[in-house]
């Protein structure tokens, strides 16, 4: 069954802020295998430039897809999570990610799309802080296999 097309345009917002810390940028960059010492040393991270450690590129997806999720678990989209597999995910940055950042982040489902038997949609977050300074966007594109009709 083909993905509910009513759902592109719809914006959802975070109900509540994610606040950065530098044990949740440690954990994640050690997640993802990321020894770079600006992730862990304060004073590596000052000496290239930043006023404290900073959270690598990738950081937002651990909470950017949570307004998203709204949408995505909406029975009404169709959406089989069964079949469902990361497609591709990009960042545009306006400023880095610093603990004790308070971020919110507003998410629309942009594109929803046939490629072959799979329906792929795509959702765009825009990151802010609780105060509305724009910090990064990202496009996240996910796969449900074989739900194209």
């Amino acid at each position: 069954m083909a993905l509910n097309r009513d759902f592109v345009g719809r914006t959802y917002k975070s109900t509540t802020s994610y606040e950065v810390s530098r044990v949740k940028i440690k954990e994640f960059a050690a997640a993802i295998g990321d020894n770079n010492p600006i992730y862990r040393d304060r004073d590596a991270a000052q000496a290239a430039g930043h006023p404290d450690v900073v959270a690598p590129p990738t950081f937002p997806i651990v909470f950017s897809l949570q307004s998203g999720g709204d949408a995505l678990g909406d029975p009404d989209l169709g959406l089989n999570f069964a079949m469902v597999v990361h497609g591709e995910q990009r960042f545009e940055y306006t400023r880095p990610i610093y603990p004790g950042d308070q971020l919110v982040t507003t998410s629309t489902i942009t594109e929803i799309r046939s490629a072959g038997r799979n329906e792929l949609l795509t959702i765009r977050s825009d990151v802010t802080t609780v105060t509305g300074e724009p910090v990064c966007t990202t496009y996240n594109t996910i796969v449900e296999r074989g739900g194209a009709g």
